[in-house]
């Protein structure tokens, strides 16, 4: 096996390391990591309101989860989806993940595509079934809707098509205060895009075509980590200021809209020696790809566990083909469309 690992280049629309920059239509960038992990933690950089509805609606589901949540509420619906977690076994979750994924390629013929059978399926499955809900495959096509609509100014049919997709998810949460399972099922929307990004851009990187795939020897959660810092499935994350704040010498006033961009800060020279290169095994605590702070993501663990069980099949089974690669329309995402793979 060869030891000669893949060069990640960055996205074309990841910006270079700098001071904070404004733009009229964009607002705020912000890019070198110092300045990154400064805002995650700063209580003057707080997420953007949202607006309620009534229970059932997408509306309403964004306006009582911890993600969207101010301040003053953020703190105890966190700890639903913390507490939910700590129950369940990253070892489990993997396995898990690997049983599933096999039984999928078992069944697939010689080819496959990693997006559609795999990337979302496999890992909301397997964690809606862990977190007890009544139906964990007819919770994962329904969280598939809601995330698809989960961001703002998407086309009204997807969020009339996500609102019946928030009312069924009620059904098939388990029982508990509205709040509660609120949460639980924004647990499963932020695994959805977030994950499938990771098992998309791992297979993309990984299993060349015409290449053997990394020496075995090598621990898959530590290349998925290296994925995550070179092409993060969240490149970047939205933050408001609520009060006038000094970041990397420059003034943001009150009421500013500002991106954090973890795909510049993940590659920022003045934290990582030779921030090109794909070298899994390095420290990835230092990635801001997670987030940090209060708000950071309180799933990472899982999340690279439900991504290695997959991988660890693909990386055993498949090679992808070389078909162009494309990444579905986003701001704040980066998820591929399609990836087709043989399978052996």
């Amino acid at each position: 096996m060869t030891d000669t690992w893949p060069v990640i280049a960055p996205a074309a629309a990841t910006p270079a390391c700098g001071p904070p920059s404004f733009a009229p239509a964009r607002g705020w960038w912000v890019t070198r990591h110092v300045d990154v992990r400064a805002a995650l933690t700063d209580p003057a950089f707080q997420v953007p309101a949202v607006d309620t509805g009534p229970v059932g609606t997408l509306a309403w589901l964004r306006s009582e989860v911890s993600r969207f949540s101010p301040p003053q509420r953020h703190a105890g619906r966190r700890a639903i989806g913390v507490d939910a977690l700590a129950a369940l076994d990253s070892d489990d979750l993997r396995h898990e993940a690997g049983r599933l994924t096999t039984g999928v390629l078992d069944a697939a013929g010689d080819r496959l595509d990693v997006m559609r059978d795999l990337a979302r399926a496999v890992p909301l499955r397997v964690l809606a079934r862990r977190l007890d809900y009544a139906d964990p495959v007819a919770a994962a096509s329904a969280v598939e809707f809601v995330a698809a609509a989960y961001h703002p100014g998407v086309d009204p049919a997807l969020v009339e098509r996500a609102d019946r997709a928030v009312a069924g998810l009620l059904t098939l949460a388990p029982a508990g205060p509205p709040e509660v399972r609120a949460n639980l099922i924004g647990l499963l929307v932020q695994a959805c895009d977030a994950t499938a990004g990771l098992i998309g851009a791992a297979t993309h990187h990984l299993l060349a075509p015409a290449a053997p795939n990394p020496p075995g020897a090598l621990e898959t959660a530590d290349m998925l980590s290296e994925v995550l810092r070179l092409d993060p499935p969240v490149p970047a994350t939205r933050r408001v200021t609520v009060t006038g704040v000094r970041l990397g010498g420059q003034h943001l006033p009150p009421g500013s809209p500002v991106q954090l961009r973890f795909d510049a800060a993940n590659r920022d020279p003045r934290e990582f020696t030779d921030p090109e290169a794909f070298r899994p095994g390095r420290p990835g605590a230092r990635m801001v790809t997670f987030g940090a702070g209060e708000r950071g993501c309180p799933g990472d663990r899982h999340a690279l566990a439900l991504a290695a069980g997959v991988f660890d099949v693909l990386r055993e089974r498949c090679r992808r083909t070389d078909a162009v690669l494309r990444h579905e329309p986003h701001l704040t995402l980066r998820v591929p469309t399609t990836l087709e793979v043989t399978v052996r």
